[in-house]
């Protein structure tokens, strides 16, 4: 009877959980972009103060864009096939590269297989979002910190593959550069609007196909 009792318990509990994550299938999200450099060359890092990364995420898609003054990168992630598009642009030049399903899983395991993550009673308050602190630490030693909002998880995660394991919405991040560079991505808004389908179109000209 007790068994029986603590499994109803369980359940009560999970059910309770799920209901205060709610799964976010239409958003767009932009993020401030920082970068903290020891001796750094200041004209690299006002160019990074004026670089900006926004996520559109709709159903099984989502996009990635890294836009600086100097170039754009545009990640395009199918869940359903698995598959990455890369489009890059510096001045004139115009570059697609296709990753299928294999492809795309190796190229991220190069860096983030072995990966752990460890997760902290940390709290922040981000956009009005509670969100929770977690440690990633590579198979290199090199360790960096995000912040989820617990109540929110995006249809599709795999698109930045190291935090497709986190249970929430990503909405502050640290990426490591060499030992003395740190940039840290931290959303200014979050649009929870319809994302136009055109967002996801995988141009058929004008690109020059590398892999």
């Amino acid at each position: 009877m007790r068994a029986y009792v603590s499994l109803i318990g369980l359940l009560l509990f999970s059910a309770v959980l799920y209901a205060q994550q709610r799964v976010v299938a239409d958003c767009t999200v932009t993020y401030r972009v920082n970068l903290e450099e020891k001796g750094g060359d200041k004209d690299v890092t006002e160019s990074f103060g004026a670089t900006t990364k926004t996520v559109y995420i709709r159903g099984n898609n989502s996009r990635v864009d890294l836009v600086s003054p100097a170039f754009k990168q545009s990640l395009l992630y199918d869940k359903t096939a698995a598959s990455a598009v890369i489009l890059r642009e510096f001045g004139n030049h115009k570059l697609m590269t296709k990753l299928n399903h294999d492809q795309w899983i190796a190229a991220n395991k190069k860096m983030y297989d072995s990966m752990t993550i460890a997760y902290s009673g940390e709290t922040k308050n981000i956009l009005g979002y509670e969100c929770k602190k977690a440690v990633l630490r590579l198979k290199n030693g090199t360790t960096f910190s995000l912040y989820y909002a617990t109540n929110i998880i995006p249809s599709v995660r795999e698109f930045q593959y190291e935090f497709k394991d986190i249970p929430g919405f990503v909405l502050e991040y640290e990426s490591m550069e060499g030992e003395n560079k740190k940039i840290t991505y931290t959303a200014t808004k979050v649009n929870i609007s319809p994302v136009p389908v055109s967002k996801f179109e995988i141009p058929t000209s004008g690109y020059r196909i590398i892999n």
